[in-house]
């Protein structure tokens, strides 16, 4: 798939922008703070209908506007499909083909993309939230149930917590209630544990042989996923519920006493071992940008896998961040493949085929204009 036309309105620094795109690779290019990254973050938000750089969507809004829109035309195997968000302090409105969508859950997934920027390097050496937001994005992408289920939890979650404030204060001393919402709980709890196991087994046999191909064949790529309770790939929901149901009934007291659920996949966390060692704590940094790089190229060749399809790829002044060798095997592994955005301040110094043969753009105080290429 690739994104043809976006049009954006009101979005960021720009107040009216019209761009059509190569289907291979496009090139954007100016210095800091001009609105090349915003660019890249409006299609990001088309494909997610959220941001990666921010959770308050009022960013997003140009300034004295009451609204942003996104629209994008999405080439897919099927033909073209026209995908629309509409950003507003109300919330968001999302069309497919014109269409009203009455969730989000429906809409996320039309488009995919992979998005590798400098701060997806945390990924590795983050906080447990950087691989938890990761997770949930990207199964999120290839499954809309995932989507509902998650949001259903978060719903649920926010529910028990402050259930269990209510009874922390006092101000409830009945645990009916928290027993129901419990059960709903762990059954949610247990189908986000079972989708994430076999989303990382997916991502782990993706992941291994091309971390394998940039380490020059001397290291091994493990994904591990810890969840916050003890159970191992291969179990049932069943179960999972089973050993949720054991965790949350002997922590029922210290959950009272602090006001706050302390299992569930809110407290998962991945671990990436190269061979054999944690790359969080014993990696170098190459190691580190090899494994998150690997990730990446990872999750490219996963979606396609699942949906047919070569999702969109997103590298927002990453290039600079990584030596030649790596920039070359990131380049060699898309060329002619993926449709692909670069945002940079300069290719002084990237002499590579992919890039030279690329559409480009300069963008200079939020005006941006095609430069080369088709």
């Amino acid at each position: 798939m690739h994104i043809e036309q976006l049009e954006l309105t009101h979005y960021r620094n720009y107040d009216k922008l019209t761009l059509t795109f190569d289907n291979n690779v496009n090139v954007i290019l100016g210095e800091n703070a001009q609105g090349k990254t915003n660019v890249m973050e409006s299609i990001y938000v088309l494909a997610m209908a959220k941001s990666h750089r921010t959770s308050n969507d009022k960013d997003l809004i140009q300034w004295h506007e009451e609204y942003a829109k996104i629209e994008g035309r999405v080439m897919k195997q099927h033909g073209a499909l026209p995908l629309e968000l509409v950003i507003s302090k109300k919330g968001k409105k999302a069309k497919v083909n014109h269409l009203e969508q009455s969730k989000l859950s429906r809409y996320v997934g039309h488009m995919n993309v992979v998005m590798f920027a400098p701060e997806d390097l945390h990924l590795v050496k983050g906080s447990p939230q950087v691989r938890r937001r990761f997770i949930d994005m990207e199964i999120g992408q290839v499954s809309a149930v995932y989507l509902h289920d998650s949001s259903l939890y978060q719903k649920i979650l926010l529910q028990r917590n402050h259930y269990l404030k209510q009874l922390q204060a006092r101000k409830q001393t009945d645990q009916t209630m928290l027993e129901v919402l419990t059960d709903q709980f762990v059954e949610m709890a247990a189908k986000i544990v079972v989708r994430r196991f076999q989303y990382l087994k997916l991502l782990q046999e993706w992941a291994e042989p091309i971390h394998k191909g940039i380490s020059r064949g001397l290291e091994t790529l493990e994904v591990v996923y810890k969840p916050s309770v003890q159970v191992t790939a291969g179990a049932s929901q069943q179960e999972v519920e089973e050993v949720f149901r054991e965790k949350l009934a002997s922590v029922r007291q210290r959950e009272i006493e602090r006001g706050v659920t302390l299992a569930g996949p809110h407290r998962d966390d991945l671990q990436f071992l190269v061979n054999g060692h944690d790359v969080q704590t014993f990696g170098s940094q190459g190691q580190q940008r090899t494994t998150a790089l690997s990730i990446k190229l990872a999750e490219i060749e996963l979606i396609h896998a699942e949906i047919g399809e070569y999702p969109i790829l997103l590298l927002d002044d990453v290039l600079s961040e990584l030596d030649d060798f790596r920039q070359s095997h990131l380049l060699n592994t898309i060329q002619g493949k993926v449709q692909t955005f670069v945002t940079t301040t300069s290719v002084e110094g990237i002499d590579h085929q992919t890039l030279n043969e690329a559409t480009t753009f300069i963008v200079e105080d939020g005006v941006m204009k095609k430069t080369g290429g088709s």
